[in-house]
């Protein structure tokens, strides 16, 4: 039996519209500036429509704008399921789709794009598994569900009990815990990419605000010839206080450090220095070796490490140098 195909169509921020969905039996979505999309027949059409509404919109904005358009009007079918969420009730309520797209702002002013649906019942939030959750947790106003939440819905929806209550704490524990380390590690890899685009100048000044973040003063190297150090930090700012940790910052992505470079930067070094070598670049294994067998302490830096040691430090950075990487903190059930 082929798998039946169920949309997500999200009642506004907060289940803002829930009720009326219900009520009227529809479902619907804003974008309030195209007006009636009928004529709207191909992908290209409707980005094209929104990018002349909404010319404040960045590029990625409308295409995804579009494709949802595109997917309401033209891909959503008679016969399709469709889900809504009441987030105050933790239900979702499911029905089927009955009719093509039409435009009516009578039914909701700010989404008078719509379709009618049968709704035929709801189904509790606390009965689904973690991954069908984490399948609906999905940001954007309308999607397609997996065949795996669907079977899932579909049976809650016709009085079929969960499987494995008993164990139902562990298994959401591990899973969620799964969830979290997949949403660290796309995190970090976006952070990544957001440093890799400072050019040298504010890379510099990220490298300093870290070093601040520790506790130290800094002094940053005029342009020019610097004789092998961008950043001096130390206690005074100066460099008269122990530690003087001297840095250097090389923002040279796709290019590694070799062992000639490290010797270059431990040449002027005094033997009561500190060093710190940034290669966003990475270091090669020679540079490396030649940093363990160096006369001074010397820490290589690549864009891992840095990134770390900006999470690690970044509530404590400046405002200034926090607007170079704007963070933003997400809580996680621990």
């Amino acid at each position: 039996m082929p798998k039946k195909t169920m949309w997500m169509v999200r009642a506004e921020v907060g289940g803002k519209y829930f009720e009326d969905f219900k009520a009227k039996s529809i479902v619907a979505i804003g974008w309030v500036g195209l007006g009636d999309m009928k004529s709207l027949s191909s992908r290209e059409a409707f980005t094209q429509a929104v990018a002349k509404a909404y010319p404040e919109m960045k590029k990625m904005q409308v295409a995804i704008s579009a494709g949802q358009l595109y997917r309401f009007a033209r891909e959503m079918k008679v016969g399709d399921r469709v889900l809504t969420y009441d987030p105050s009730g933790r239900v979702y309520l499911v029905g089927t789709i009955n009719s093509d797209y039409f435009y009516d702002p009578s039914f909701i002013e700010d989404d008078p794009n719509c379709r009618r649906v049968v709704w035929e019942g709801e189904v509790s939030r606390d009965l689904l598994s973690v991954s069908t959750k984490n399948s609906l947790g999905a940001i954007s106003t309308l999607f397609l569900l997996p065949d795996e939440a669907v079977t899932e819905i579909e049976a809650l929806l016709a009085g079929k009990q969960p499987t494995k209550t008993a164990i139902e704490p562990e298994d959401e524990e591990v899973a969620v815990g799964t969830i979290l380390k997949d949403i660290q590690s796309k995190a970090f890899e976006f952070i990544k990419d957001k440093v890799s685009k400072l050019d040298w100048e504010e890379m510099q000044q990220l490298v300093a605000g870290m070093l601040q973040a520790m506790g130290y003063k800094t002094r940053i190297s005029p342009s020019g010839p610097d004789r092998g150090k961008d950043i001096v930090a130390s206690p005074d700012g100066f460099g008269f206080e122990s530690p003087r940790i001297v840095v250097e910052v090389k923002h040279r992505t796709g290019s590694q450090m070799g062992s000639q470079e490290i010797r270059s930067f431990l040449g002027g070094r005094h033997k009561d220095d500190k060093g710190l070598y940034v290669s966003t670049g990475g270091f090669t294994k020679d540079a490396r070796y030649e940093a363990e067998r160096a006369s001074i302490p010397l820490t290589l830096m690549d864009l891992d490490d840095l990134v770390k040691a900006l999470l690690e430090h970044y509530e404590r950075m400046g405002i200034d140098n926090q607007r170079l990487i704007p963070l933003r903190k997400v809580y996680w059930p621990a």
